[in-house]
């Protein structure tokens, strides 16, 4: 098998002739490169002039100096944000995933009644000045992580464990961004807090066991509290209720019969008070005796002179055949 061989002969004088043109035309391609630069739809640029800040330019396509200006790109308009405690990294799929491992120091603080917590968080915020965000403050995303810790630290120590991990998980989270926002101000970072949201606040994880059974305790405690409650609610108003009317109406039985002695009282006294009507009173109770007893009689006027003396009114009547 035969072996083919290629040479490529380059001519040096070739070379030196076109050596320069083609410098300058690679120069003039970089510089045309350089030059041009494309701020995105959400972003500022902030030009650099030999160190010193220059201009800021809006979305779409700008020009710098080469190798004179420099161009930084701010996401002025995209929610950005810090995560504490926990790191949250997106796969191929497109799912989260939450990664906690290694960042037990940022998380673990101490409450004002000297207890150990576990406390994850998020701060969302904005650029709003780009020219403050890089000039004002080295680092500013730095900076900002350091006071958003300082602020969560500070807010929970004023706190006890109960208050953190229950009740006060709200306040905590917007007092946290309420000072944060105010040391931003302070420092003039060009930052704005949108929200500070607490991801999960736990007791440390070697006395968990203990403290879920506290607070499994206290749920329990508060359950008989609103059960016993609920029971005084029910029955101590019907008892009174029934207590009450059993007054009313025992006062009620009491004043009839006061009522009704003292008119017995007073009918008596009239009585004795007046002997005729005593005299009368007992005419007719002797009649009421005795009359019944004399059987079947006839009274008329003494003046009366045409009684029928056909009526046997004390024969039977004899039944008929």
């Amino acid at each position: 098998m035969s072996e083919k061989q290629f040479e490529i002969n380059i001519d040096p004088d070739w070379i030196k002739k076109y050596l320069s043109k083609i410098i300058f035309g690679l120069v003039v391609i970089i510089m045309v490169f350089s030059a041009i630069k494309t701020v995105g739809p959400e972003e500022e640029g902030v030009v650099i002039q030999l160190g010193e800040y220059n201009r800021t330019v809006s979305p779409g396509l700008n020009f710098i100096i080469p190798f004179v200006e420099t161009m930084y790109k701010i996401p002025v308009q995209r929610q950005l944000k810090l995560e504490f405690g926990f790191r949250s990294t997106s796969t191929s799929n497109g799912q989260s995933q939450y990664a906690k491992s290694g960042f037990i120091d940022e998380s673990m603080m101490l409450t004002g009644d000297l207890n150990l917590t576990d406390v994850e968080w998020v701060v969302q915020y904005r650029i709003v000045d780009s020219y403050k965000y890089l000039f004002k403050v080295r680092n500013a995303e730095k900076t900002l992580n350091d006071m958003s810790e300082s602020a969560m630290r500070k807010i929970v120590g004023d706190r006890t464990v109960n208050e953190v991990l229950t009740v006060g998980r709200q306040e905590i989270a917007t007092s946290v961004e309420v000072l944060l926002q105010e040391m931003c101000d302070e420092y003039e970072n060009g930052i704005r807090v949108d929200q500070v949201v607490l991801q999960d606040v736990n007791p440390p994880e070697p006395v968990k066991p203990s403290f879920n059974a506290v607070n499994e305790a206290q749920q329990e405690r508060e359950t008989l509290i609103n059960q016993a409650e609920a029971d005084y609610n029910r029955i101590i108003p019907r008892a009174r209720g029934e207590a009450e009317e059993t007054i009313q109406l025992a006062e009620a039985y009491a004043l009839t019969r006061v009522n009704g002695a003292r008119g017995e009282a007073e009918r008596f006294n009239s009585i004795i008070k007046s002997p005729e009507v005593t005299k009368q009173r007992i005419y007719l109770e002797t009649l009421e005796k005795v009359l019944p007893k004399i059987g079947n009689k006839i009274i008329t006027d003494e003046k009366g002179s045409n009684v029928l003396p056909l009526l046997n009114l004390n024969k039977a009547a004899t039944p008929t055949q």
